[in-house]
């Protein structure tokens, strides 16, 4: 089996190297700048409404980034961690 170019044979006795997997999917630039602003929408919204009110919530983006999704205060609200983790990033005009 193929996970971004990385082969991951589904045997029992596989270990997955972390390592590499790291390497090539998080270093690359287009994660970098997804990564910032993830960190860039929680920090404006931890200054907008307190460290206080964000513990154990997620900033969520409700266009998520990977489908063309902004850092904007319209786009992004604050959810609990099983609600956001829940949903896979489906829009919520989508979920049955």
């Amino acid at each position: 089996m193929l996970v971004r170019g990385i082969d991951l044979p589904s045997s029992k006795n596989y270990v997955r190297d972390y390592k590499t997997e790291y390497k090539v999917s998080q270093s690359s630039p287009e994660q970098k700048k997804n990564r910032a602003a993830r960190n860039k929408a929680r920090a404006h919204a931890v200054a907008k409404q307190g460290e206080a009110a964000l513990k154990g919530k997620h900033v969520d983006h409700k266009v998520p980034l990977r489908a063309g999704g902004s850092t904007k205060d319209s786009n992004t609200r604050v959810r609990s961690a099983k609600a956001n983790m829940s949903d896979n990033g489906r829009a919520e005009s989508k979920k049955k």
